[in-house]
């Protein structure tokens, strides 16, 4: 799904039949200005997504935005400042909203994992745990807070976790049949050390160190050589993760950067009195 088409989903799901408080005023156009306010410090993510929906209804507005996304923004500072047709834009605004509150949301929140990180090589990964059609968007804010993408979809790496290894009755097996079919680079998941020293013995890309407290991470950490990449995943949050990060490995990939990250608190004021 293209971005056009999730706002134009969503505009239809939001307006149905038309937005029937603003058309039962029976006012005509009304030109002037409105202004995106933060209404707390946030790194903004979505501006895009706000502009084109505020676009679609209103393909005349003016928008001028005062910082790009990946910026701090301050409490309190003007965000994007439009013109045009208010009615129209008033229509536009919870939706528009909507797209960079979640996403300044996002970005907000990986900032933080980013900044109790800085000073190890580790880097933050997201994971797949993002909403059907907002994947692109939403990875975009995590790079925006400073994060890494992991992979994008199914198809774009090889991550062989549990249930994978079940199928084929172990992690050799599993990698043997992989390395048949494909070139990619190849991440497994291991919950106990002796499943690490199999991915050691097998040389694979990446291990996934699945939800092992520190010591045991630390200790997985001695088995694995410089060669292979560490990425701990599972049950990580702000007050734990600097931590986990000091143990050595390269990579955290944290689902709570997309499924658990509170929206940016932002708000669109108009100025019903201004004139373009």
């Amino acid at each position: 799904m293209t971005l056009h088409e999730l706002i134009q989903a969503a505009l239809k799901e939001d307006m149905p039949s038309g937005d029937m408080t603003t058309e039962s005023l029976g006012v005509g156009p009304q030109f002037g200005k409105a202004q995106l306010l933060a209404k707390q410090d946030l790194v903004l993510s979505g501006s895009g997504a706000f502009e084109q929906t505020i676009l679609l209804l209103e393909p005349n507005a003016k928008l001028k935005w005062h910082f790009e996304e990946g910026e701090l923004v301050p409490n309190g500072q003007i965000v994007c400042t439009l013109l045009g047709d208010l009615v129209q834009i008033l229509k536009a605004e919870r939706i528009s909203l909507n797209f960079i509150m979640h996403l300044s949301g996002i970005a907000t929140l990986t900032a933080h994992y980013v900044a109790k990180v800085k000073h190890t090589p580790c880097r933050i990964l997201d994971t797949r745990k993002t909403l059907p059609g907002y994947r692109d968007l939403e990875k975009r804010a995590v790079v925006h807070g400073g994060g890494l993408n992991h992979r994008k979809s199914l198809s774009s790496a090889v991550l062989l976790k549990d249930n994978h290894i079940a199928l084929m009755k172990g992690i050799p097996i599993a990698v043997q049949r992989v390395r048949l079919h494909t070139k990619l680079p190849i991440e497994v998941e291991a919950a106990t050390l002796s499943q690490v020293q199999e991915c050691v013995d097998l040389a694979v890309d990446r291990i996934l160190l699945d939800n092992m407290n520190d010591e045991m991470t630390k200790s997985a950490l001695q088995l694995i050589p410089d060669a292979i990449e560490a990425e701990a995943s599972g049950n990580m949050n702000l007050d734990r993760v600097q931590k986990v990060a000091e143990l050595g490995v390269d990579f955290i990939s944290v689902g709570a950067l997309t499924h658990s990250a509170p929206s940016s608190d932002l708000s669109l004021k108009f100025d019903w009195l201004s004139k373009t």
